[in-house]
């Protein structure tokens, strides 16, 4: 039964459109949503590359059931949005409601309480348990639509919409999805004869014979195609979903033949088998006397040489990486260049040109002082501009374009960190073959600090274009699928249990149960927790060396029998050494036999002078460190020894073999890699008294090295008392810690995270950056 909507003068037309080629008014489930991959992508493409056509979507769903569609960064953004059957008029940029017409809608429509008392309960009626304004929607056949039920309806001025044999729409008398979309036609002022409406149910007959070009894409209800057969305003279309919209724009020439043909699909394929995108290149760039010298990295952590390994033996690859360029120098920038011909023959750097602007703007601005605060629960201190977020997306737009053009047919992308979260969803639309996966190196924060993000449905709509995505921890998993439940219904597909690798209630950061697949209703994401490695055999080369030895032996004899507590960590407030050293100060206070006879060794790498939010802080610690060693110094010893430079790596393993206990206590943490330098270094040594690893249980490590006394750094007196605890451990106890610990770390080193990750990845199925069917 479709009603037939009531008569009334159109209202003044808000805007003129004059420029307007075509407008599609489209149904979204079996329509807009279906159809091949490349059909979809063809459509797609050529809506959002062009600025003479206007998208609407018309549908049966709640607007609340549209949102995770606008976060889908593969789909053109509509322009308009009529969704509730008719009921709901919507700006699909701003959603807010397109007046007159929601008013007049709304004026016609009883309320939701007011239908559902006076209809009352009927044999076979079912109420639909869906987000919905304005109307009341059951499911039923049409044995149970009765006389009664008609007349019941019509008392509150409302009609009834069946559809599919099995929906039925209460609505406000004359509100279908054809009667709204004519106002809305009329509204914006666009001649009837340059739009065209698309559907495949009964649900959509209301678009038909509104004098608008209408198309049933192949595969419609046989009821729509009998409601619509013999007109020459409708196309019975072969091909289902975007294949029959595509047939229709040509069979009513609302565009230019030679401009459907000439959208191109995808861009011509590189060569790449593995594409690493990382916001660093393979190689250091060094300028002397004005030339550019390329060297290896001097990263202490080893995680490039890791992920170079996997080019070895003459793998296809890019490493896909930023490289400063001015356009005003007039020299030309070197796209492609080679990383180590003789190891990797077979790998490309490929250069993406930014200027010193961009990578201020986008790495050392808007990365460190919108999303890093906000990626540690220092939601805050987050700073959200407009134009940072822009040139964020146009340097990651650049990034997928790159990995567009150098990753080989079916490719696997692997993309590093929160620098480049919005690089999926660009490089989803332009190489929908390959395999995309995504590595968050930071910690992943729950759903209430990160949902203050303004771009977050954008942010998840990226990942959500990925394979595959993998944390360090169960628990920033979980919190990720938490923050896209506010983006997109969620299914999980599957969950494990998350021991024996992981610490469950031992700590802040454990958890019991971890998702692994889930669904998103357009698109299934795989999800793993992998703790990134060391690499301990690196670690076990430098020890041997002949000046480390030499050096170890020094360090221990300047000790002179005083215990060494070790602190290093970077210049940031997240790293918790201001806490630390008031922790310090407290343990003294209270211990007064422990003046004299241990010393703080604390290494604070600063942050690159651009970077001036730190400035208060080392001013904070410099106080604090100049005060504690007022109160406690005596002739020949310092309570605390502070470093504000990096030392070399080789020189701190030194210090990591002499110290008695290894102080680590992030406030949030993603990982902590030093937590298992430390442990590595101590169990290759085999210090005569084994170390004592206290670590912050907010660090993302916590969770992983069992063994390590865990502290809250929130609360001072804690950090105190577990660090007193650890320096008077007695030596068995702490042999046992810390031989568990180096089990751990040398067995899941660097190499296995890596081939653990992509094994991972490959499992995902043999269709990479394929979407789940949109249902019929």
């Amino acid at each position: 039964m479709n009603p037939t909507a009531r008569s009334e003068q159109p209202p003044e037309p808000a805007t003129s459109h004059e420029d307007v080629r075509c407008l599609l008014a489209t149904d979204l489930d079996g329509t807009f949503l279906a159809g091949s991959p490349e059909q979809r992508l063809r459509l797609y493409q050529l809506i959002s590359r062009r600025e003479d056509m206007l998208l609407v979507y018309v549908t049966g769903r709640g607007l609340e059931a549209v949102l995770p569609l606008l976060a889908d960064p593969t789909l053109p953004h509509p322009d308009y949005i009529i969704c509730d059957v008719g009921a709901t008029v919507v700006d699909g940029h701003d959603i807010h409601a397109v007046e007159p017409l929601q008013g007049r809608i709304a004026a016609r429509w009883p309320g939701e309480q007011a239908v559902v008392q006076h209809i009352g309960e009927h044999e076979g009626l079912i109420r639909q348990d869906v987000p919905q304004e304005r109307r009341v929607s059951y499911y039923c056949s049409s044995d149970a639509i009765s006389d009664k039920l008609e007349q019941q309806v019509r008392e509150l001025g409302c009609e009834l919409l069946h559809s599919a044999e099995r929906y039925l729409d209460v609505l406000p008398f004359g509100v279908n999805k054809g009667a709204t979309l004519r106002g809305l036609i009329d509204h914006l002022g666009i001649p009837q004869e340059r739009v065209l409406v698309a559907g495949d149910t009964l649900n959509d007959h209301s678009m038909y014979g509104k004098g608008f070009a209408g198309v049933c894409v192949g595969r419609s209800e046989p009821g729509l195609l009998e409601a619509t057969a013999n007109t020459d305003q409708t196309l019975h279309a072969e091909k289902p979903g975007c294949g029959g919209i595509l047939e229709a724009l040509a069979h009513f020439e609302l565009l230019d033949a030679e401009h459907l043909d000439a959208e191109d699909i995808v861009p011509d394929t590189g060569k790449a088998e593995l594409v690493m995108v990382y916001h660093r290149l393979p190689y250091e760039e060094v300028v002397e006397d004005g030339q550019v010298h390329r060297r290896r990295p001097k990263s202490p952590n080893g995680i490039i040489p890791t992920l170079l390994s996997f080019f070895a033996g003459g793998r296809k690859g890019s490493w896909i990486a930023w490289s400063t360029h001015d356009p005003k120098s007039g020299e030309d920038f070197e796209v492609h260049t080679a990383v180590d011909a003789k190891r990797y023959p077979d790998l490309t750097a490929a250069r993406v040109p930014l200027t010193k602007k961009d990578i201020d703007i986008f790495y050392k601005s808007f990365s460190k002082e919108a999303f890093w605060p906000l990626l540690h629960t220092f939601w805050e201190r987050a700073r959200f501009r407009e134009k940072h977020w822009r040139v964020f997306c146009r340097v990651n737009r650049a990034f997928a374009e790159r990995t567009a053009a150098e990753a080989a047919s079916g490719a696997t992308v692997w993309i590093h960190d929160y620098n480049l979260w919005m690089v999926p969803a660009y490089l989803r639309e332009l190489r929908p073959d390959v395999r995309i996966a995504f590595f968050h190196h930071t910690h992943f924060p729950s759903a209430d600090v990160f949902n203050v993000v303004p771009w977050r449905r954008d942010i998840i709509g990226s990942l959500l274009q990925c394979d595959y995505v993998g944390f360090h921890i169960p628990r920033q998993v979980e919190n990720f699928v938490d923050v896209v439940r506010g983006v997109a219904p969620v299914k999980v597909i599957k969950r494990e249990n998350c021991a024996p690798r992981f610490l469950t209630y031992g700590c802040a950061a454990g958890l019991d149960r971890v998702s692994r697949i889930i669904d998103v209703g357009r698109r299934r994401v795989h999800l793993g927790a992998h703790p990134v490695g060391l690499d301990v055999d690196r670690v076990r080369r430098l020890l041997d060396a002949d000046d480390s030895r030499q050096r170890r032996r020094h360090l221990s004899s300047e000790l002179d029998g005083r215990k060494l507590i070790l602190s290093v960590e970077r210049l940031d407030y997240t790293k918790g050494t201001l806490q630390k050293l008031q922790a310090y100060e407290r343990m003294l206070e209270r211990n007064p036999d422990l003046v004299g006879e241990i010393t703080l060794f604390c290494v604070c790498v600063p942050a690159a002078k651009e970077m001036t939010v730190y400035r208060q802080l080392q001013t904070q610690i410099e106080q604090a460190v100049g005060r504690i060693n007022g109160r406690f110094s005596k002739l020949g010893w310092t309570p605390v020894q502070f470093f504000f430079r990096a030392l070399p790596f080789e020189e701190l393993l030194s210090y990591y073999g002499v110290a008695d206990v290894m102080w680590i206590t992030p406030l949030r943490d993603g990982l902590n890699l030093v937590a298992k330098e430390y442990v590595a270094v101590q169990g290759i040594v085999g210090h005569p008294h084994a170390g004592v690893l206290v670590l912050s249980e907010f660090a993302g490590a916590a969770a992983e090295l069992k063994g390590a006394l865990l502290t809250n750094p929130h609360d001072i007196d804690d950090l105190a008392e577990v660090c007193l605890r650890a320096i008077r451990m007695d030596a068995k106890e702490a042999g046992s810690r810390l031989q568990g610990l180096f089990d751990i770390v040398e067995h899941h080193d660097l190499g296995r995270w890596g081939q653990g990750f992509l094994d991972a990845v490959a499992e995902t199925g043999d269709s990479p950056g394929t979407a789940v069917p949109a249902p019929a």
